[in-house]
């Protein structure tokens, strides 16, 4: 999708997808699905089915926009994987494995937070690669290769990975800072 700025110069809208399963933590998916919907980024809702109804830790429900099942890497710039107990269910769907596994494989940005690097124990390669999350998954990431910092934002390559809520704002910051450099 090409899209004219104030200047007239034409650019191409970045695509962002954001996996959608349930018990998801609200802040995790909202937080930053506004905020690249501020940078003009266009959002994809992604659950392992499309148009269903997902449901929040606390209750809140969200829609997923389209199936892992029928999105490819090639359509997205980059993905996001919230947090909470969902990751857990996202794990449970192969074609979420492999859009994350084709996601890492091409070197796109992705983003994840909390309990979020789960799926990226299960999809990547993270043997030497430095990442972060809630605390209670850190001895998954080691078990993968990993090695943890405890910081509020870890930058490595093509991974973003960051805590708790807490640091929703330097998370989201941090993948607007690599997207912009692309």
């Amino acid at each position: 999708m090409k899209v004219i700025n104030q200047l007239g110069k034409g650019f191409i809208m970045k695509k962002i997808a954001i996996l959608l399963e349930n018990l998801f933590d609200e802040r995790e998916v909202i937080y930053p699905y506004f905020r690249m919907l501020e940078e003009g980024y266009e959002v994809d809702l992604i659950g392992s089915e499309k148009d269903k109804v997902y449901t929040s830790k606390s209750g809140l429900t969200e829609k997923s926009t389209k199936a892992s099942s029928e999105v490819s890497s090639k359509d997205y710039d980059a993905l996001i994987i919230p947090g909470g107990f969902s990751p857990d269910f996202m794990r449970r769907t192969e074609a979420t494995k492999e859009f994350v596994k084709a996601m890492n494989n091409e070197g796109k940005p992705i983003a994840s937070i909390c309990h979020g690097p789960w799926m990226l124990a299960s999809c990547c390669d993270l043997n030497g690669r430095k990442v972060t999350s809630f605390f209670a998954i850190k001895d998954d990431l080691v078990n993968a290769g990993a090695i943890y910092l405890d910081k509020e934002v870890v930058v490595d390559g093509n991974l973003i990975t960051s805590r708790t809520p807490k640091d929703l704002p330097a998370f989201s910051k941090a993948i607007i800072e690599m997207l912009n450099k692309e």
